[in-house]
């Protein structure tokens, strides 16, 4: 049975790992002949709740805002308006190395940075200072649960498909157990094999160490079966937040479809 973030412990509510509030995110465009065009509104006043051990899944068409909001909660871009907290600690307060490394994202398109496979699941564990022996056995355990095979260790990027890029990426970022994952369609390389074994390990992992996963996803299959709460973006606005069990899963699909093609017509 899923964690139900809502429940309470010893009459206590519990506090959130990440809370955002009232977040806008807006862009100017850019012209050669103009500094002064107008801007434009990408998230428009997000709000809502992360807790311990959340599977929370962010769905929308294309243009919703969904990676925008990812970027944001890593502090790769700062919000226009509106406030972020990390465990009741305002984002700007943190430096961004030590935030980084509680709330860690994986793009789509994660590089190695001219590492071997072994160097690169590595390197965030030696800048924490950990002796080579617990460095590798934390390897030879990630390996084992998303089936890494040896012989990927010695590989570069330019050696590995687009797939394998993709897990060795996330292996990194779950190898340092951070609180919080921040994860932008991680099966979209992924054979079914790979991805159900993977969907598997995360889904451990929250339930294990009670790390929070928010993960932006187009499947709603892969949701329904992942998530505990799902939120729904549109044109940079926030439609539902809402527990998994609250869904109404098939009226969700129609409504994506219209949404989708809707957009196709302008």
């Amino acid at each position: 049975m899923f964690p139900n973030p809502s429940s309470t412990l010893n009459n206590l509510t519990p506090r959130p790992i990440l809370k955002i509030e009232q977040v806008n995110l807006s862009a100017r465009l850019k012209s050669q002949h103009s500094s002064n065009l107008p801007g434009y509104s990408i998230l428009q006043d997000i709000s809502f709740e992360l807790f311990a051990g959340d599977r929370l899944i962010i769905i929308g068409t294309t243009g919703a805002g969904k990676t925008s909001l990812l970027r944001l909660l890593n502090r790769l871009t700062e919000p226009t308006s509106g406030k972020i907290y990390l465990e009741n600690q305002e984002y700007r307060q943190i430096p961004v190395i030590q935030l980084r490394q509680q709330v860690t994202l994986v793009q789509q398109e994660s590089k190695l940075l001219g590492m071997t496979v072994q160097e690169a699941l590595a390197y965030p564990l030696v800048l924490r200072g950990l002796s080579k022996q617990i460095i590798q056995q934390k390897i030879s355990d990630l390996q084992e649960k998303l089936h890494i095979p040896d012989q990927w260790l010695s590989k570069t990027e330019l050696q590995l498909s687009a797939g394998q890029r993709q897990l060795i990426a996330i292996a990194r970022a779950l190898i340092t157990q951070p609180k919080v994952i921040l994860l932008d369609e991680p099966t979209s390389a992924l054979d079914a094999g790979t991805s159900a074994n993977l969907i598997q390990t995360l889904i451990q992992l929250t339930q294990t160490q009670s790390t929070s996963i928010l993960m932006v996803n187009h499947q709603l299959e892969l949701a329904q079966a992942f998530c505990t709460r799902l939120i729904h973006l549109h044109q940079g606005q926030l439609l539902t937040n809402q527990p998994a069990s609250e869904i109404d899963w098939e009226n969700l699909k129609a409504t994506l479809i219209k949404a989708q093609a809707d957009e196709e017509w302008i």
